[in-house]
C-alpha cells in the first residue's frame, strides 16, 4: 500500500520521499518511482533520532506539505501468549513512532498555517477480528489520535485525516487467505460489493484527503473497505 500512495502522488508530480528501514526495499521502489522520488532510511523505533531526520529534509527542501503515517507491522497470536515485550513493540512502531513523526512535522507546518496529515487505520479498529489484540489496539489508538490531532492542529491550518483499509489484496493476504477458504468466504460474504480492495483503492483515499478537493475535510475517518465494516 505504501509504495501504490508513493506510486500516486509520483503521477500528480509530488515530490515524494518514502521511508523505512530496509534500504534495499527502498532502492527498488526508487527504480519504479523515479525522479520525483527519493529515500530516507529511518527506524520508527529510534525516537530520539526522529527529529534529526525531519530537520534534515526541511533544511534541504524547504518545507513538507504533506504527511502520510503508512509504517505499522502486525502480529497474529492468541491473547494469552502476547508478551508484555511483544505488545510494546507493535505499538511503539505503529502509534508511538506517528506521534512522534506527527509532532516534529507538524511543528514545520504550524508557521507556515499550511499542511496535512493523513494517518492509516485499519478495520481492526471498528470491530473484533480475533488474534490481533496489539494491532487493534493500536489503530483504535490511531483513530482516537486523529481526531485529537485535529483539534488541536486545524486551527493552525493543518489538515489531519484517517484511511482506514478494509482487505486489500497484496501479496500477504492473497497467501493467507488462499490458504484458509473458509476465512476467505466469511470475508468476501460480509463485503457487499463482494471483492477484495486494491492497494491503488487505498492510495486514491489519501490522494483526495491530502488535496485540495478535501480542502474542507478534517477529522474524517474513511473506510475503503467495500462495505465490510458494515456488512452482515
Amino acid at each position: 500500500m505504501g509504495l501504490a500512495i508513493a506510486e500516486k502522488l509520483v503521477k500528480h508530480n509530488i515530490f515524494t520521499i518514502i521511508s523505512g528501514r530496509n534500504q534495499q526495499k527502498l532502492d527498488d521502489a526508487k527504480k519504479t518511482l523515479g525522479d520525483l522520488c527519493v529515500t530516507l532510511n529511518i527506524d520508527m523505533n529510534q525516537l530520539d533520532q526522529i527529529p534529526g531526520h525531519v530537520k534534515s529534509i526541511i533544511d534541504r527542501y524547504g518545507r513538507i506539505d504533506i504527511l502520510v503515517n503508512n509504517a505499522g507491522i502486525n502480529m497474529k497470536k492468541e491473547m494469552f501468549d502476547v508478551t508484555d515485550q511483544e505488545f510494546q513493540q507493535i505499538i511503539a512502531t505503529n502509534l508511538t513512532g506517528v506521534f512522534t513523526l506527527s509532532r516534529e512535522v507538524a511543528k514545520t507546518m504550524a508557521p507556515r498555517q499550511a499542511g496535512c496529515i493523513v494517518n492509516i487505520s485499519s478495520m481492526a479498529a471498528h470491530y473484533g477480528i480475533p488474534k490481533v489484540i496489539a494491532y487493534t489496539a493500536s489503530k483504535s489508538a490511531i483513530e482516537g489520535m486523529t481526531r485529537s490531532m485535529t483539534v488541536d492542529l486545524s486551527p493552525l491550518g493543518i489538515r489531519v485525516n484517517c484511511v482506514a483499509p478494509g482487505f486489500i489484496k497484496t501479496q500477504m493476504s492473497s497467501t493467507a487467505l488462499d490458504k484458509d477458504p473458509e476465512r476467505k468466504n466469511r470475508v468476501l460474504a460480509r463485503t457487499p460489493m463482494g471483492k477484495l480492495g486494491l492497494p491503488e483503492d487505498v492510495a486514491n483515499a489519501v490522494y483526495f484527503l491530502a488535496s485540495d478537493e478535501a480542502k474542507f475535510i478534517t477529522g474524517a475517518i474513511l473506510p475503503v473497505d467495500g462495505g465490510n465494516s458494515i456488512g452482515f
